[in-house]
């Protein structure tokens, strides 16, 4: 256990996380009891009857695996076997993507091990037609939109194929067509991004949800509290994600005022309808967005939602976590696996057992192979082939100025 070092005179605080390496995992400060029990407001309810949600947990699964308790969002086995299957795809998938990135094909990767059901199930309770504002680590909506997955391969390898023809840093993804906006490295932005668009499907009558997610630490960034004070003033069909999965690269959740109030509690100064949800409770992350797609559509306004997690894998394979962190922390974690919560649920229902688990498993290996075999084909980042040089001007302008131009003049192409 770190040892907490003796208070400062005038109160002056550098907060320390509960354990470093070498120290055994210690969650028990932390207040990470999901309550299956709490009461479901209406989503037309004045945003302040939410308040103390943003203080306590909302859960869905008990401690038998059964979903239980007014937020439990009734689903069918058929929707939870398709939950399981695409975290399953998720989780497989960036297994790959590590081990190609290790081996020199792609020149970065952000696993979202752990965090699945925060996108996955999101993803299923928002309509295809609902805009999404996504920070890296929400591939699972992608999956949830049944995006093909070579062209995500494709983009990662930023080969001739790459839709963002080798412009973005792999995992920062884009989809026109399935309403997913280009994911930004620069922390926060798009929260105000989303909180615009929002505003402007309102004003043209349209009956589209805007969601948007970043992490915990992004809520210390300007770009927050700008969207904040817009999605209170204006009450556009948005949702607001927080996805507090303890660590900000290096830096724990204290340092972004995490043990000073919930994150979610920083809905309340601005009138936000406010939830706090465990993260890692797939019924309860689908019914929590449920609940907030159901008030914007209803033009009541935005939700503030935190989802608590852990992030479970490096913050990017330019990160070790084993500097900062006790490499049995994820392990040590109180809500769990996701998946395994999941795959528990199902078997309790008489609906999953291990033998069909085993079984999907070996058939979502088998498909990320043959997909990454298709997009290696269109070449890698070490061997290309990549886009041709004239497509560095292409894309950028609507009317391409004169000094771009130039330069493609002086080029020769």
């Amino acid at each position: 256990m770190t040892e907490t070092p003796a208070p400062h005179p005038s109160g002056f605080t550098v907060p320390e996380p509960p354990a470093r390496p070498g120290d055994t995992p210690d969650f028990s400060a932390f207040d990470l009891h999901a309550d299956t029990g709490l009461a479901r407001p209406d989503p037309a309810c004045k945003a302040e009857e939410t308040f103390a949600l943003a203080n306590q947990l909302i859960g869905v699964l008990d401690k038998d695996n059964q979903a239980t308790g007014a937020w439990n969002p009734q689903l069918d086995p058929k929707a939870l076997r398709q939950g399981l299957h695409l975290m399953m795809k998720t989780r497989i998938y960036d297994a790959r993507m590590l081990k190609l990135q290790r081996q020199g094909k792609m020149s970065f990767y952000m696993k979202s091990t752990g965090e699945e059901a925060v996108a996955v199930a999101a993803g299923m309770a928002l309509r295809f037609e609902d805009m999404v504002f996504p920070s890296y680590r929400q591939q699972g909506l992608l999956f949830a939109r049944d995006r093909d997955m070579v062209e995500m391969m494709c983009h990662c390898l930023s080969n001739a194929r790459d839709n963002l023809k080798g412009r973005q840093l792999p995992v920062h993804y884009t989809w026109k067509d399935g309403n997913f906006f280009s994911i930004s490295g620069n922390l926060a932005t798009q929260f105000p991004q989303a909180v615009g668009w929002a505003m402007a499907s309102a004003a043209r009558g349209e009956d589209q949800v805007t969601a948007s997610w970043i992490g915990e630490g992004s809520t210390a960034e300007g770009d927050f509290h700008g969207a904040c004070t817009l999605a209170s003033v204006y009450k556009p069909p948005v949702i607001l994600n927080v996805v507090n999965n303890q660590w900000a690269i290096s830096s724990f959740a204290g340092i972004a005022g995490g043990e000073s109030a919930t994150f979610a509690a920083r809905g309340i100064g601005y009138g936000l309808a406010t939830l706090r949800v465990d993260g890692n409770d797939f019924p309860a992350v689908y019914a929590v967005t449920q609940w907030a797609a159901e008030r914007a559509r209803a033009g009541l306004g935005a939700t503030l939602i935190e989802l608590v997690t852990y992030r479970a894998s490096a913050h990017s394979t330019s990160d070790d976590p084993g500097r900062y962190r006790p490499k049995n922390e994820a392990a040590a974690w109180p809500l769990g696996d996701p998946i395994e919560r999941l795959k528990a649920h199902l078997i309790a229902l008489g609906e999953w057992d291990e033998k069909r688990h085993e079984a999907l498993q070996e058939a979502l290996g088998k498909e990320v192979q043959a997909a990454y075999k298709k997009a290696e084909s269109f070449g890698t980042v070490r061997e290309g082939p990549i886009s041709p040089v004239p497509t560095m001007f292409e894309d950028v302008y609507a009317e391409q100025p004169w000094h771009l131009r130039r330069q493609r003049q002086e080029l020769g192409v």
